[in-house]
């Protein structure tokens, strides 16, 4: 059943399931990313999350081939700050303006939905990155802004930097998951406070939260966990909370991927779950996987398998 439930980011409407794109160029070669896209789309989905430095810069090309004539359809969002090279890095705004033109060639558009600060650079006022983001928007190049890995106090100072009739951030994107609840302790409220929108990545905390990672048993051959890329989550005290949640869900009638979307979902200020997906089958999962409801009774009792403060 596709995806029917949209929430805002800004002025844009993105449906509550979106693809996060950190797998194109690394783990999809293009013809694979092209794939996943077009049943990301057959599913309903329309927000895409990428940034310049996934897949080596590939993301967004791959990305922007593979929505080809369907780019108006939906709302793209991408990142900058990090460093792709020495010459590329930071929030400076003339690099601002620069990789701004780099996206766009790549992704093979004219604009960008949401144009997000990737992380915080100490060593630029922030004022100076928003004045530079506040000119890409007025030249239509860019919709929305948002940002990535700011903590509270850094959302509230770059909101206290917005001059009058400037654009201002409308989102930020942190880590967020039943076992990374950090954003929890503040940055959450904070949006609440300033009327931002949070987008929450690595929320099945990367691959966690399927259920395909059991105590007791080996990880699935090659999965990533089996490869070794953050095979230090599979922890005994991670998996003991995996299969309490999982227990847990079961009980309703639930697996932990519908839990794992839901819970998030019932933040009123998560606006979209950005899952990567490396096969079809694996966005069509996502994308019906929030399905439950959870009443106050159920929030109360995953808060107490996996407490905030733990």
């Amino acid at each position: 059943m596709p995806v029917t439930e949209f929430r805002r980011i800004g002025s844009l409407d993105v449906s509550v399931v979106g693809l996060g794109c950190n797998n194109f160029g690394r783990r999809l070669d293009e013809s694979a990313t092209a794939k996943v896209v077009k049943a990301a789309l057959d599913e309903g989905i329309n927000f895409f999350d990428t940034a310049d430095t996934y897949g080596g810069t590939d993301s967004e090309k791959f990305l922007g081939r593979a929505l080809g004539k369907r780019r108006d359809d939906v709302i793209v969002a991408t990142k900058f700050g990090m460093k792709i090279d020495e010459n590329r890095k930071g929030a400076r705004p003339e690099y601002v303006k620069q990789a701004c033109e780099d996206s766009l060639r790549r992704l093979n558009t004219s604009y960008i939905d949401l144009y997000q600060l990737h992380t915080p650079d100490e060593t630029v006022p922030i004022a100076d990155t928003l004045g530079a983001l506040d000119d890409l928007v007025k030249a239509g190049k860019v919709r929305e802004i948002g940002c990535s890995n700011f903590s509270a106090d850094q959302l509230h100072e770059a909101d206290a930097a917005v001059q009058i009739g400037c654009s201002r951030f409308v989102s930020v994107q942190n880590e967020y998951s039943l076992l990374h609840r950090e954003p929890g302790k503040g940055v959450i409220a904070e949006c609440a406070a300033l009327g931002m929108a949070f987008i929450p990545y690595f929320p099945l905390a990367n691959g966690l939260l399927t259920g395909k990672y059991r105590k007791d048993q080996p990880p699935p051959e090659a999965s990533r966990m089996a490869t070794g890329w953050n095979s230090r989550l599979l922890t005994e005290r991670n998996l003991d909370k995996v299969e309490n949640l999982i227990a847990f869900a079961e009980s309703h009638g639930h697996t932990i991927l519908e839990l794992a979307f839901s819970w998030l979902l019932s933040r009123e200020m998560v606006s979209s779950v950005i899952a990567g997906a490396t096969s079809p089958e694996q966005v069509r999962a996502n994308a019906n996987a929030p399905v439950w409801d959870l009443t106050e009774a159920e929030l109360t009792e995953v808060t107490r398998i996996v407490p905030l403060h733990d």
